[in-house]
């Protein structure tokens, strides 16, 4: 169970910083966030809102209960991450790309089946 709970804090952590980080440039519409908005066809004014959303599923993430929120913030990382690689593809950027979208999703999908493996763990323990 040590070695689950040391990966799970690694993968989520990892995760965090990734989505947080991704987040702050969103949320503060920095001239790159909306030139990225932009090659993308999108509107700036979406770009805190997205920010704020991140954050706050990072926040969901981290903070200990409330399993039901958990779930949607791994489903809302997942959403956001599936629609800017589709978005990236639908515009014609490179495959090379991509690799930020697969690191992504390999952190999302770690940290989601940790997560679940300990409240395995935990609801046997009781």
């Amino acid at each position: 169970m040590k070695k689950t709970t040391v990966f799970y804090w690694i993968l989520t952590g990892l995760l965090a910083v990734l989505m947080g980080l991704g987040s702050f440039p969103d949320i503060l519409s920095v001239p790159d966030a909306v030139a990225l908005f932009q090659h993308l066809g999108y509107p700036a004014y979406l770009l805190p809102f997205l920010g704020i959303a991140k954050l706050l599923g990072v926040i969901a993430i981290l903070v200990p209960g409330f399993p039901r929120l958990k779930e949607w913030a791994y489903a809302g990382f997942v959403f956001d991450l599936s629609g800017a690689m589709y978005s990236s593809i639908a515009v014609g950027d490179p495959a090379s790309g991509w690799i930020f979208f697969i690191i992504g999703f390999i952190l999302i999908a770690g940290s989601y089946i940790l997560h679940h493996k300990r409240l395995k763990h935990r609801s046997a323990m009781k």
